[in-house]
């Protein structure tokens, strides 16, 4: 597969496309006056514990305050597995733990003003805060140095046992001078030398360090360590062996990831280029079509079908549909080709929207088992060069795919996009017709609760348009019955759904 990043440098923001074979497959988007705030390490201060959520309320001196549970809270795990081991009759708990639940008492951790340092993990959303841990993890290139959690871990996705063995060994005999700290080798690691080893866990021991020292003398509500910009982030976590270049339009910008790739990433250091060229890199690229055509609700299959993606707060569904495609055989076999063609357009298009939490696919409903089993495996496979983690459940008994996509960053939609002040995000106004009626009603109340010598109706042109001819008679009709002579006003400033009924 031919991988290239692209990476557009503006003073304003700055976009990282990933590119495979000449399509764009991801697309990544930091703005300086809005920075995404996930690996930032704070020390914060508790402001309310919840007991019935099982959860505080951390002030980080952000907009909202951000959500711990106590599931993120660094000596649950502990407490749960010695309640665990009391069970078996090993040993008696720490401390109590209500029936039914893994963790202890949320206050029994936390109190009210409590100054502690957490990492968030998510980033605010929507109305929602942030959301913490207290599990704080830096990475670097092959490695993550845990620093409240002294244990040794291997990425699941280095599969050959001598590899892995390799590398446990070559940390734990490093790990004695700090036995505190844990470290989890990264698939980045592979094969990775000794030195680059010890030069991952020598910068993240200087990094880990100097947070310390900020958070020992900081106010609570202040930032210790702040992650990467997202170019040099993307050069850590993204560029493996399977990058075959990257290109910034931006000298400055590019002169910064050289020396952090000949600092750390030797190997990568060959791959990024300048490019000075006079036309925009993601035009040449097509890329800013294919973010235009990625904040569509509609979504056009090369057939002739085409998907329907709706996100919400609480889930994005999304509706596959034969459209055009009429197919050559039979129905079946229609319905059949058309998803097995969306589920690869759906795998795609949650990777470049970047689309997380509850997803929910209605594929056209199949009759043939064997059918929805090749639509499920076409699916899985299409998502397996996607970094975020995801999991996908069984047809379900309504014809349903129900699948999670971890969800860390805003979707594309939310960093580009804001709720439409006309509709307030319904994705539908009130027909001229309704607000008609609407003004018919307004006009009759008034009528009867004021006495008036005339009335004046301001609303939209539309509307205006409307009562002056579909609606004239029914207006001088209410004018009969009333008695009260109306005039009309047209606003261009109004909303569609916006009048007022003015005494005069």
């Amino acid at each position: 597969m031919n991988e290239e990043i692209l990476i557009n440098v503006t003073p304003q923001e700055t976009r990282v496309a990933l590119v495979e074979n000449g399509v764009l497959a991801e697309v990544s988007i930091e703005r300086a006056r809005r920075r995404g705030i996930v690996g930032n390490i704070y020390k914060g201060r508790v402001v309310r514990v919840l007991p019935g959520m099982e959860a505080a309320f951390v002030d980080l001196g952000l907009e909202r305050t951000a959500f711990l549970h106590v599931s993120d809270v660094a000596g649950a795990h502990k407490a749960a597995a010695a309640v665990a081991r009391s069970e078996e009759g090993e040993e008696p708990p720490a401390q109590p733990i209500p029936a039914g639940n893994g963790y202890p008492p949320i206050q029994d951790l936390l109190h009210e003003g409590q100054d502690l340092i957490v990492q968030v993990i998510k980033e605010p959303l929507g109305t929602k805060g942030a959301r913490l841990t207290t599990h704080l993890t830096i990475p670097s290139r092959c490695l993550v140095l845990m620093p409240n959690d002294p244990n040794v871990g291997v990425s699941t996705k280095i599969e050959e046992e001598g590899e892995r063995v390799r590398l446990r060994e070559l940390v734990e005999t490093r790990v004695e001078a700090e036995p505190g700290w844990g470290w989890i080798l990264r698939t980045a690691a592979e094969g990775a030398a000794e030195s680059a080893i010890d030069t991952d866990m020598r910068l993240l021991a200087r990094i880990w360090r100097a947070a310390e020292e900020r958070a020992r003398h900081a106010n609570p509500g202040t930032l210790v360590h702040e992650d990467l910009p997202l170019a040099l982030r993307t050069l850590r976590d993204i560029v493996g062996g399977g990058i075959d270049r990257i290109r910034v339009d931006s000298l400055e910008a590019f002169e910064r990831m050289q020396r952090f790739a000949t600092e750390f990433l030797p190997e990568t250091s060959e791959r990024i280029e300048h490019y000075g060229g006079q036309r925009p890199i993601f035009e040449i690229y097509g890329i800013e079509d294919e973010i235009q055509r990625a904040l569509d609700r509609r979504v056009q299959l090369k057939s002739g079908g085409y998907l329907i993606i709706d996100q919400t707060e609480a889930m994005t569904t999304i509706d596959v549909n034969t459209g055009a495609f009429v197919g050559h055989r039979n129905l079946e076999e229609t319905i059949f080709k058309t998803n097995l063609e969306a589920a690869q357009s759906i795998a795609r298009q949650l990777r470049l929207r970047n689309l997380g939490g509850i997803i929910i696919i209605d594929f056209i409903d199949m009759s043939e088992p064997e059918h929805r089993r090749k639509v499920l495996g076409a699916l899985g496979k299409a998502q397996e060069n996607d970094h975020a983690r995801t999991q996908v459940c069984d047809v379900s008994a309504l014809g349903l795919v129900e699948m999670t996509r971890k969800r860390t960053r805003e979707s594309l939609e939310h960093v580009l996009c804001k709720t439409c002040p006309t509709c307030g995000g319904r994705g539908s106004i009130k027909s001229p017709e309704t607000v008609c009626y609407e003004i018919f009603r307004e006009i009759l109340r008034e009528a009867r609760q004021f006495d008036a010598r005339q009335l004046m109706v301001l609303a939209a042109q539309e509307v205006v348009d409307m009562l002056l001819d579909e609606e004239s008679t029914s207006l001088a009709e209410l004018e009969a019955f009333i008695g009260i002579p109306t005039r009309l006003q047209a606003e261009a400033l109004y909303a569609p759904e916006q009048f007022d009924v003015v005494l005069v």
